[in-house]
């Protein structure tokens, strides 16, 4: 390390306990998408401690904290922690107020941000470092409370349900040159995160049918419970129809519907990802789903309304690791942590990361410190130091190597990236993507009536 690298692992040293006490906050205060008010203004907080002026509502609860005035000449590069949680409410540290957890570790990417920026804000490290730095805190990664983000979209108040999507849309990113992104990986020290990922679509289902006494005029009602019943199976059949290849992943839940055991229900409302590798296998997939359903509700009498958002776009691999391959291994070189486990297959999970790649080159790396299964109530921190202070410093180091000597690492990223769209076809896309289909009840008369 030069001297400047051991500076910033100086600092970053020297504020683990704060750096650590972020983090456990954030994991004990979790939040849903676009509901992140008090994580957003604890990060805010931060940012002003070490003399920034952060913006805030983009994306509803999204900042943007710059290192250096905005118009900074040479590229900026984004340094993105997610604020977002899971509405995994029976998980032991989970917020009574919210409901939400952090079985996903975003907390720890927030906390590993917090911390580098209070190594990258010294005055001396920051003069050595070409372009500038833009410390963002992003909501609404996690592709849940789908209801609640609908209705935003109703009322003209978001465009996405994804964070990092909305943030492209209202033009966060347009000053945005290269991003620097983190992801929790239980079971290895770090890693590099650099692998292709599924797309999908999100589908909200609502079947609508007529309610009727279920034991003594059961043929005077429309069970809508029915209809979903049948629409999960018809999607089951559909499983042989998916190429191999495609990595088609097709999941579900139903959300709401039914009132009582005795009546018949008319109305149920159901969740859907359709997930696959490609944008043309998940519109393939996504279009046996919706037949699908309105088979069922054609079998049923049942009316049904599919609405579709779009979702996240499959990652793009960057073919630079150089910078994040060095400090990976310097962080081995210290003898305490040396488990490393790189994620370069793909992936058929999805997150709005693959956006941002879509647009511009994504450095991304994971680190641990937690045990359990990610997205599932047994996640638990195991290694404070790992999780917060481990990644503060990959965060800083990556960050600092990419932008020293005028920016020259950052800048050959910049060049040697294809973006694969535009903004303005990304958006077009997107937006292709979100439409409403209505199949009016076609109910028969009743017998006797």
């Amino acid at each position: 390390m030069d001297k400047i690298e051991q500076k910033i692992c100086d600092i970053i040293e020297s504020k683990k306990d704060e750096i650590m006490a972020f983090g456990r906050d954030i994991f004990c205060h979790a939040e849903l998408g676009y509901k992140e008010k008090r994580t957003s203004g604890r990060f805010v907080e931060e940012m002003e401690k070490l003399g920034m002026s952060p913006e805030t509502g983009y994306a509803i609860t999204g900042v943007k904290s710059y290192l250096k005035p905005k118009g900074t000449e040479g590229p900026t590069l984004a340094v993105i922690g997610e604020m977002d949680a899971l509405p995994i409410p029976n998980h032991p540290d989970a917020w009574s107020e919210t409901g939400a957890s952090h079985c996903c570790g975003h907390n720890a990417q927030l906390a590993g941000v917090v911390g580098a920026a209070m190594a990258l804000a010294d005055p001396e490290v920051a003069a050595a470092m070409g372009g500038n730095l833009c410390f963002m805190a992003v909501p609404a990664e996690e592709f849940v409370d789908m209801e609640f983000k609908n209705q935003l979209m109703k009322e003209g108040k978001l465009g996405y349900g994804g964070g990092k999507c909305e943030l492209i849309r209202v033009g966060a990113f347009d000053d945005i040159n290269i991003a620097l992104g983190h992801h929790t990986f239980p079971g290895a020290d770090y890693g590099i995160y650099n692998n292709s990922s599924n797309g999908f679509v999100n589908k909200t289902v609502t079947f609508k049918g007529r309610a009727a006494h279920a034991a003594s005029e059961p043929h005077e009602g429309i069970d809508a419970l029915n209809a979903a019943t049948a629409a999960m199976v018809n999607i089951a059949l559909q499983q042989e129809s998916f190429r191999d290849e495609d990595t088609v992943r097709v999941h579900g839940f139903i959300s709401g519907g039914g009132t009582a055991v005795n009546v018949i229900a008319d109305h149920v409302t159901m969740q859907y990802s359709v997930r696959a590798k490609t944008p043309e296998a998940y519109k393939d997939a996504a279009a046996k789903v919706d037949r699908s359903l309105k088979a069922a509700a054609m079998a049923t009498g049942c009316g049904v309304t599919i609405e579709t958002m779009a979702g996240y776009m499959s990652n793009v691999v960057n073919p630079h690791t150089e910078v994040l391959e060095s400090v990976l291994d310097d962080i081995a070189a210290e003898g305490k942590y040396t488990k490393r486990r790189d994620l370069l297959e793909h992936s058929t999970g999805s997150d709005d990361f693959g956006d941002v790649a879509t647009l511009m080159p994504l450095v991304h790396f994971s680190t641990g410190g937690y045990v359990g299964n990610l997205h599932n109530p047994d996640v638990r921190v195991e290694d404070e130091y790992l999780a917060y202070v481990i990644t503060a410093k990959i965060f800083a180091l990556t960050a600092y190597r990419l932008m020293k000597d005028g920016a020259a690492k950052a800048k050959e990223n910049i060049a040697d990236y294809k973006p694969v769209m535009t903004k303005e076809e990304y958006l077009a896309f997107m937006d292709s993507m979100q439409h409403t289909e209505v199949v009016e009840p076609t109910p028969l008369p009743i017998v006797g009536k």
